[in-house]
């Protein structure tokens, strides 16, 4: 029943794109969404935002430098045992599911979440009933998938189908962008609603770069064409699917992608100044229009913006660009740093780090919270490292407090808003 009605409601959308009618981001935000209205000015949305302050300045180390990390887990339908004592030792600020998790029917995946969820935001923690805002339940982790559509499609065949982001550029084409736009919102929400239905509450999409040469071989079909006004559009109307479904997306790759794949390969913007500023058009459309409330940093080298290092670990990229220039205030997630363009980060950072040898994952990623991320991805044997990591330079004064209390301040905003905090 619920899905039928979900494909009402994804029709009627569908029909008032075809009328010529298009929504646009003002309308959308008036209209509000399953998440709340981030981006309006009031008393509310200020209460929010210190209320997400004042939680992180509440947290001890351990669940401080626990919010900064999403992780992947392993288990297929349950968790290994090794794997739950990782999650009780650092309750993760989210948790990522790939397809070897999720090759599983859907009540098994809604099991294995609801058992990640529990470990990291246990009802009672100890048996002892803790006191403050998050007493009742704790934080709960933000639960991320990659949910592109067409390739990226974590799922079994026929669990929440997408076609791929080209597929919207050729409709475009063919019966006018006004359609294209309103079926992609359509599409996104029915597939929201599944996916939601299921546990999830973040998903690593969508690929908001516009289609170049550069970027081609990587990305292909993952992208809504060269246009960037109509993947501006496009990519707005995906994050209205999804988050009048309850799903947080975190729109990818900033400040965009280069070269083969980047988990093999390295990535390099070569361009000026102009010509990075053409090529994050989508991404700047979004943060002004309010649609972008979390973002992917890439593993790209910006030569442009810093000689040293790739956009994932540099501050003038992630503070200076992203969060003065553009204005983005949600949240900065980087990018998985065992993948090979990570390595792009040159010799120079690596004798910031007083080493002669490539950084760890757990190194890169206090670099990266340092320098303005507020996220990181890990895999499972990162996880201990990286929490434990974290924590030494939050005790040495490598990362401080200030800064790692500002990146949780974001992260449980965005949790409030999607009401992973009980009310109290």
């Amino acid at each position: 029943m619920r899905l039928f009605a979900a494909v009402i409601v994804g029709l009627l959308v569908l029909f008032s794109g075809c009328s010529g009618k298009s929504e646009t981001a003002d309308e959308a935000d008036e209209g509000g969404s399953a998440l709340g209205d981030a981006g309006a000015p009031g008393a509310a949305f200020a209460a929010e935002r210190e209320r997400a302050a004042r939680i992180a300045a509440s947290l001890d180390d351990r669940l401080l430098a626990a919010q900064a990390i999403i992780s992947g887990i392993d288990g297929r339908g349950s968790l290994r045992p090794d794997m739950r004592r990782l999650l009780e030792e650092c309750p993760a600020g989210g948790i990522i599911l790939f397809r070897y998790n999720l090759d599983i029917d859907n009540e098994s995946i809604r099991s294995l979440i609801q058992e990640c969820a529990g470990l990291i935001a246990p009802e009672n923690p100890g048996g002892v009933e803790p006191e403050g805002e998050t007493a009742r339940r704790g934080i709960l982790p933000f639960v991320a998938v990659d949910h592109e559509g067409g390739s990226v499609n974590r799922f079994q065949s026929g669990v929440a189908d997408l076609m791929p982001a080209g597929g919207y550029w050729e409709l475009a084409q063919k019966e006018g962008r006004d359609k294209a736009v309103a079926r992609v919102e359509a599409d996104s929400f029915i597939s929201g609603l599944a996916i939601n239905d299921m546990g999830f509450n973040l998903n690593l999409a969508p690929v908001a770069e516009r289609f170049t040469d550069e970027n081609r071989d990587f990305l292909d079909d993952r992208l809504y064409g060269p246009d960037p006004g109509f993947t501006a559009e496009a990519a707005a109307a995906f994050i209205r699917g999804m988050e009048r479904a309850g799903i947080l997306c975190a729109i990818k790759h900033f400040p965009g992608s280069a070269g083969p794949d980047p988990h093999r390969f390295p990535s390099i913007l070569r361009g000026d100044r102009a010509a990075l500023d053409e090529l994050i058009a989508p991404f700047a459309a979004l943060i002004r229009g309010g649609q972008a409330r979390a973002l992917v940093a890439a593993h790209s080298a910006v030569p442009a913006r810093d000689l040293e290092r790739i956009a994932s670990l540099s501050a003038p990229v992630m503070d200076g660009w992203l969060r003065n220039e553009l204005g983005f205030e949600g949240i900065i997630i980087s990018d998985d740093f065992s993948m090979a363009a990570a390595g792009t980060f040159t010799a120079a950072a690596d004798r910031a780090a007083g080493t002669g040898l490539p950084l760890s994952p757990e190194a890169a990623a206090v670099l990266s919270l340092a320098a303005g991320a507020d996220m990181v991805l890990v895999w499972p044997p990162d996880i201990r490292r990286t929490h434990r990591a974290i924590r030494a330079a939050l005790s040495d004064g490598a990362l401080s407090r200030e800064r790692l209390r500002e990146a949780a301040a974001r992260i449980i905003f965005e949790k409030i808003r999607m009401g992973l905090l009980d009310e109290q």
